[in-house]
């Protein structure tokens, strides 16, 4: 007696179709979960990811981290050296309460770098936001309008193009420095309005640019037959399609942003340095190092810690900057 079995022909042919009707019902990515898909999957962008995410902490609960009150002066405890040094240049030994070392008048070095946190953290993200909206306004109704706006428009782009971007900053809060508007939050109201002046035009002309590829697509056109308003074709058809480069020049942006402040408060020209404890925005890292740097050859840790502070936070924005290019825009990168 033999007994039949299923020829394998039958039994590979189900199976191909239940993969078929599979593969059917599985909804596909959309395009920016695809994009971030990308992005985290390049560790690059990933790290600067994590290491934004943690000073963006650190600033938010700056109090709650730190150590010692960044104004609390330790009477007979300054230069100190870092904790792991056991005699430094000037006959002093580190002390494990002070990470860091301290500063000239016996200030937590360590403290007073993770409140400098805070100002590199607003610096790089605020203004970002209104030039982010000054500019997007601005290139959009130049790349959409034409004609005599665009020219209008461009022009006074140009205007602001010619203005050197640091030297521009520096005579401005020179000049009013003294005013209410100079000692309003320390002097960082005065910064933000010196970058959004003239930082708003290359976001301007990067909207602008994609705005005049787009509007002659036939989904413009269609939006166009059946009767949209300009507002709604600009802000729901031509903005969510321009947002890639938009969000790509803003994490462009936001390390440009922390190296200008820190570049004047160097000079002395960034943040007024508080001495009330209740003050959200103490010291900056700009500050710390104009502090540190009368004495670089006997203390270079004054100077060493918020110089590292500012070189990571800058390094992971250009990661973050370099993965959301390649995530919003697989066909700029290179053969994998």
């Amino acid at each position: 007696m033999t007994t039949q079995s299923n020829p394998p022909t039958t039994t590979s042919a189900t199976q191909s179709r239940i993969a078929d009707l599979t593969s059917l019902t599985v909804k596909p990515r959309s395009l920016w979960a695809d994009a971030w898909y990308r992005l985290i999957r390049n560790r690059a962008s990933l790290a600067g990811m994590i290491v934004i995410i943690i000073f963006a902490t650190v600033a938010l609960f700056a109090s709650e981290i730190a150590p010692h009150n960044p104004l609390q002066i330790n009477g007979g405890k300054g230069f100190l050296p870092p904790a792991w040094v056991e005699l430094a240049g000037n006959g002093k030994s580190g002390e494990p309460q002070f990470l860091l070392g301290t500063d000239t008048l016996g200030r937590d070095v360590l403290s007073r770098t993770l409140y400098g946190a805070r100002v590199s953290m607003i610096v790089g993200f605020l203004p970002t936001f209104i030039i982010i909206i000054v500019g997007t306004i601005v290139g959009m109704f130049a790349g959409y309008r034409g004609g005599w706006v665009d020219n209008i428009l461009m022009r006074v782009t140009d205007v602001f193009y010619a203005f050197p971007g640091l030297l521009f900053f520096i005579i401005v809060m020179v000049t009013l420095r003294n005013t209410p508007l100079g000692q309003a939050l320390n002097g960082l109201l005065l910064l933000f309005v010196a970058l959004a002046i003239v930082s708003w035009v290359g976001f301007a002309r990067i909207v602008r640019g994609q705005v005049l590829s787009l509007k002659e697509k036939e989904f413009i056109e269609a939006a166009h037959c059946i009767g949209a308003t300009d507002s709604r074709i600009m802000f729901r058809h031509l903005l969510p399609n321009s947002l890639g480069p938009i969000i790509i020049l803003m994490a462009m942006a936001i390390p440009g942003f922390i190296i200008t402040e820190a570049i004047l408060g160097y000079l002395g020209l960034g943040l007024i340095p508080s001495t009330n404890p209740k003050d959200f925005f103490i010291t900056s890292w700009g500050a710390s190092m104009l502090e540190g740097q009368t004495a670089i050859n006997a203390q270079p840790w004054l100077l060493l810690a918020p110089a590292i502070a500012v070189s990571l936070v800058v390094l992971a924005f250009t990661f973050l900057g370099d993965g959301l290019r390649d995530a919003l825009d697989p066909r700029l990168q290179g053969p994998s």
